[in-house]
């Protein structure tokens, strides 16, 4: 395959992840025939909304607000530029999860757009997490690294359960974008980990089983409650995978 030919499809994945992952209007079609073999790229879309949210983080520490302060502007930056696409999935799976007796009333339960407790508790929980620990990187100032590899570390692990698990129903997002080769997911893992150890040094290794073990816990979860993976399993797998990250480098790095 010609050299040309290999970047074309190497930026049409990148284009179709970024639609995916992001709402940031640098898409405007998306190509779902695609998008399984695209998901080797998840890693990289996740870096524009880190990068942004890194951003207003440096804006809102340099006019000198508090590390508090400034930690929620970079949450609600990140929040915003994904739409609360995986804040949505973690809420949806916990209110399914945990709300319904049988797979059939969970599912039922996942699409439904109101949320219920179990999903408040959820984001709640989630988003004092990531606040709490991006505050703790703030006020080091080294921010930078840990956000950019959590972003590409915890967005990996998705594409594993996509590859590893059947879909538990028969529309939805997931079962749109496809089922993915697990030959993807290993190249994503190692695009993620490669990433962040140049980020973060050897504590990359660390945080990246870390994400592994949070994302397989929620895919082990949504096996015994629902048979399978939907959209918002792997919105709530990509939520714990970040905040394990996080925790990981706060742990090595501060």
């Amino acid at each position: 395959m010609a050299r040309r030919d290999i970047l074309r499809q190497i930026i049409a994945d990148l284009k179709v992840s970024i639609g995916l992952l992001t709402r940031l209007p640098l898409v405007r079609d998306i190509d779902m025939d695609r998008a399984a073999h695209a998901a080797w790229a998840w890693p990289i879309a996740g870096f524009l909304p880190a990068s942004l949210a890194a951003i207003a983080l440096s804006l809102a520490l340099w006019v000198g607000l508090s590390a508090g302060v400034a930690s929620a502007i970079c949450l609600t930056t990140l929040i915003m530029a994904t739409g609360a696409l995986h804040e949505d999935g973690l809420a949806d799976s916990a209110d399914g999860f945990w709300g319904g007796w049988d797979p059939e009333r969970r599912l039922e339960i996942m699409k439904d757009s109101r949320i219920g407790t179990y999903g408040v508790i959820a984001l709640i929980m989630s988003l004092l997490a990531r606040w709490s620990l991006i505050a703790i990187l703030a006020a080091t100032g080294s921010f930078w690294a840990p956000l950019l590899a959590s972003a590409a570390l915890s967005r990996a692990p998705m594409v594993g359960l996509m590859a590893a698990m059947r879909p538990a129903r028969e529309g939805g997002l997931s079962k749109a974008v496809g089922q993915p080769e697990m030959g993807r997911f290993w190249q994503s893992l190692a695009l993620a980990i490669f990433v962040a150890l140049l980020l973060c040094g050897g504590s990359a290794i660390i945080a990246a089983l870390a994400a592994l073990a949070a994302a397989g816990l929620m895919g082990w979860t949504a096996n015994r409650k629902i048979g399978g993976q939907t959209g918002d399993v792997l919105g709530g797998a990509q939520q714990l995978a970040e905040i394990a990250c996080l925790a990981v480098f706060v742990a090595y790095l501060t």
